[in-house]
C-alpha cells in the first residue's frame, strides 16, 4: 500500500505537545512532508526553545509514522523558531531583541534574581540566544551571580558590549561601578541610568532578553514598563503573606501599563532537611499558587528553601549552570519553557512588515 501523506499526517496528529496539549499537525507545526516509496521525512518548527523534549518528541514522531503502513524509515527534523511579540501600543522593538522578559517581585527578599538568572539559564540551555540585563541600580547582583567583572567596554564609543558568560550576554550598573561605591541617586537618575543600560548595549540577535528588575513599583519599574518595549513579566513571591501582598502590587503595576504577566513563581516552597529529609513549609503553603489561581494567571512552578541554590548563585554558578541534569535545574527548565509557550501564543509584532511613511512638502 503506498504511502499518503494524509494518512502520515493523521498519524502524526496523535503526537501533542506537553506544553499545550495541542497535537503538532493541527497547529501548523509539522512541515515540508516529503514522501518516497517507503521513505518519509518531515520537519516540526516549534515556536519556543525545547532542546531538552527534542529526544522524545522525535521517539514518539518515528513511532507514529512507523505506524502507517507501508513505512519503513523516517527521518524528521525538529527546529526552533523564535519570533519576536507583540509589546505595548506604539513602542518599537529594542534593536537585536526579540522578546523581553521582565522578572518581577512587589519587594525584595524573596529570591527574584536568582530565579532570573537560571530562568535565563535555562532558555540558553534549551537551546535560545538569551541575554540578562540587571535592571536594579541600587543592589546590582548579577555580577557575582555570573562570575563576571571588570569595566565595560564600548567599540564604537556610543554602544556598550555586554559581557559574556555560560552562554548569556550580560550588562549591569555593577560593572560601571565599584562594589563598595553606594548609588546615591534620586529616582529620576536611577531611571535615566537603566534606560541607558538597556538602550544603549549592543544585544546581539536575542530570543529573549531577561530583566532582574528591582523590587518595588517605583519610578524604575515604571520607566521599564512606560518606556521598554516589554513582551511580559514573570512575578516571583514566596508563599509568605507579606510577599503576597507585595506581589500583588507589582502585578496590578504590570496590568495598568498593559503588560502581559507570564505567571508566578513561588519560590522557597517548602524546605526538605539534608539530614533527616523532614519537610517544612517555612514560609507557608501554596500562596503563589492559590493567588495565580484567583488572579486567572499561570503558576509556573514552585522551587524549594535549599542550601545549593544560593551557594551556587554566589559562587558565580547558578543551579543550571552548575548541576544542569538535577531536579531543581529540571524545574528551573520547565518553567522556562511554559514562559516561552506562553510568550509564542501571544500575537506577534508586525511593525518591521509595515512600510515606513514620511510626508514631506512638495516644492
Amino acid at each position: 500500500m503506498a504511502v499518503t501523506e494524509q494518512g502520515l499526517l493523521a498519524a502524526l496528529a496523535s503526537v501533542c505537545d506537553p506544553h499545550t496539549g495541542k497535537d503538532f499537525v493541527s497547529t501548523r507545526a509539522v512541515r515540508n512532508v516529503q514522501i518516497s516509496g517507503g521513505d518519509v521525512a518531515f520537519d516540526v518548527e516549534l515556536g519556543y526553545p525545547a532542546q531538552s523534549l527534542v529526544p522524545e518528541l522525535r521517539r514518539q514522531f518515528i513511532g507514529a509514522a512507523k505506524g502507517v503502513a507501508g513505512v519503513d524509515n523516517v527521518s524528521v527534523n525538529i527546529a526552533t523558531k523564535v519570533v519576536a511579540h507583540a509589546v505595548q501600543r506604539g513602542m518599537p522593538l529594542l534593536p537585536g531583541v526579540k522578546n523581553i522578559i521582565a522578572v518581577a517581585s512587589g519587594k525584595g527578599g524573596v529570591g527574584k534574581s536568582t530565579t532570573a538568572v537560571n530562568l535565563a539559564l535555562a532558555l540558553a540551555a534549551e537551546g535560545a540566544r538569551v541575554g540578562l540585563l540587571d535592571a536594579d541600580i541600587y543592589g546590582p547582583s548579577q555580577p557575582m551571580m555570573t562570575g563576571t567583572s571588570g569595566d565595560v567596554e564600548s567599540l564604537d564609543g556610543k554602544l556598550m558590549e555586554p559581557k559574556r558568560a555560560m552562554g548569556l550576554q550580560i550588562n549591569s550598573i555593577g560593572f560601571l561601578v565599584k562594589d563598595e561605591q553606594a548609588m546615591i541617586w534620586r529616582g529620576p537618575m536611577a531611571s535615566q541610568a537603566l534606560e541607558q543600560l538597556i538602550m544603549q548595549t549592543r544585544w546581539d540577535d536575542l530570543d529573549y532578553l531577561v530583566v532582574d528588575m528591582p523590587p518595588g513599583t517605583g519610578d524604575i519599574q515604571l520607566t521599564m514598563a512606560q518606556k521598554v518595549p516589554l513582551t511580559g513579566a514573570v512575578i516571583v513571591t514566596t508563599p509568605q503573606d507579606i510577599a503576597l501582598l507585595d506581589a500583588r502590587k507589582g502585578i496590578t503595576m504590570f496590568q495598568k501599563v498593559s503588560v502581559p504577566i507570564l505567571g508566578i513563581v513561588e519560590n522557597m516552597a517548602v524546605h526538605v532537611c539534608s539530614h533527616c529529609g523532614h519537610v517544612e513549609h517555612i514560609f507557608g503553603q501554596d500562596g503563589g499558587k492559590k493567588m495565580a489561581q484567583s488572579q486567572g494567571m499561570d503558576y509556573l512552578g514552585a522551587l524549594p528553601l535549599r542550601l545549593s541554590i544560593r551557594e551556587q548563585a554566589d559562587s558565580g554558578r547558578p543551579t543550571v549552570a552548575s548541576e544542569p541534569d538535577g531536579d531543581v535545574a529540571r524545574i528551573y527548565k520547565t518553567i522556562a519553557r511554559t514562559v516561552a509557550v506562553k510568550i509564542a501564543q501571544q500575537g506577534k509584532d508586525f511593525s518591521s512588515k509595515f512600510p515606513t511613511i514620511t510626508i514631506s512638502k512638495s516644492s
